[in-house]
């Protein structure tokens, strides 16, 4: 399944849950589904979150070998080679602080290969550039400034590019939201809950 059947799949499911809006927030690939899905059901998106992302197949690319390390599911299946890997493809923290590894990682679900695959699929080709610019939610746009896999580059095309967006950077790699989650945290919990004009913001 594409991107634009996911999306449908998504709000399908926002509505039978009950929901009028939703707030978005989505981590690299997920970020993709969130513009995806903000810009196909505009209404429907209250807010969005863009996390360690880019504008899909026209970003600015990630490291060569990093990129290649991505395209093997193997670090799902085998923490060891996670640990051994992970300062490279990650950045930030996990160059210095290995345990980051364990902590953020003991409790993944392992993804099965036709999944991984899968997903990697309904990205291909796939570009949000051509009309970020109409996006109307109010985005926060978040990236670490040792990304490797989404260079930090890409956040500040996307801020510029959404008409009511805000950058906010980090001196960490692609995970940062699970490395700085006490700084990210309250960042987040302003956005999503200050007052915009004509509503309530809740």
């Amino acid at each position: 399944m594409r991107l634009k059947g996911l999306a449908q799949v998504v709000a399908m499911m926002v509505a039978r849950l009950g929901y009028r809006q939703i707030d978005v927030l989505g981590v690299s690939w997920g970020g993709l589904l969130a513009q995806q899905l903000a810009g196909q059901y505009p209404a429907q998106v209250r807010r969005l979150v863009l996390v360690s992302t880019g504008p899909g197949a026209s970003a600015v690319p990630g490291n060569i070998s990093t990129m290649l390390e991505l395209a093997n599911p193997r670090r799902w299946h085998d923490l060891a080679y996670m640990q051994e890997i992970a300062p490279q493809i990650y950045g930030g923290a996990f160059r210095t602080e290995p345990e980051w590894v364990r902590e953020v990682f003991r409790d993944t679900k392992r993804p099965s290969f036709a999944g991984y695959y899968g997903q990697l699929m309904a990205v291909m080709g796939w570009s949000s550039l051509g009309w970020l610019h109409r996006l109307p939610q109010p985005t926060l746009v978040l990236a670490g400034t040792d990304d490797p896999i989404v260079p930090v580059a890409n956040a500040r095309v996307m801020a510029e590019r959404i008409p009511n967006a805000r950058l906010q950077l980090y001196d960490d790699g692609h995970l940062f939201l699970m490395t700085r989650l006490d700084e990210v945290a309250p960042l987040l919990s302003e956005f999503l809950t200050e007052v915009t004009i004509g509503g309530t913001g809740q």
